[in-house]
């Protein structure tokens, strides 16, 4: 089995999502968990960049539209939250679309709307364009 990249940044990200799921449970909109979760982070002197705007290209070619990341944590992972019943195959093939616009071979799913326990995901580019 290969090496875990941002292993330990990984579990300080999930770790945050946890005390942000257990403080304030399910049944919040997304909003509210983003606000907390960036105070979490914040606290653990992790740094992040909020509602960070990404380009979008097509044909090599920069679109007006933009992509904006819930959350890019030092530069290198995408973190997404959602407040959902449970992560779909919609959220990872967002997520995917995400990294690749964006170039980052890294990003976290994070569901705080599941019912009894945090879901997330790490999803992984397998290769950079």
């Amino acid at each position: 089995m290969g090496k875990l990249i941002f292993k330990d940044e990984v579990y300080s990200v999930v770790g945050c999502g946890m005390e942000v799921y257990n403080h304030l449970g399910n049944g919040f909109l997304e909003a509210v968990y983003q606000e907390a979760f960036e105070l979490e982070l914040s606290d653990r002197t992790i740094p992040f960049e909020s509602q960070k705007l990404l380009p979008i290209c097509y044909k090599s070619r920069k679109l007006k539209k933009q992509y904006k990341a819930d959350l890019v944590i030092s530069g290198s992972i995408i973190v997404e939250l959602k407040a959902q019943s449970r992560l779909t195959s919609n959220d990872l093939s967002q997520m995917i679309n995400y990294l690749n616009a964006a170039q980052l071979p890294l990003g976290i799913l994070i569901n705080v709307g599941a019912d009894k326990n945090l879901e997330w995901k790490r999803v992984v580019l397998s290769t950079q364009k």
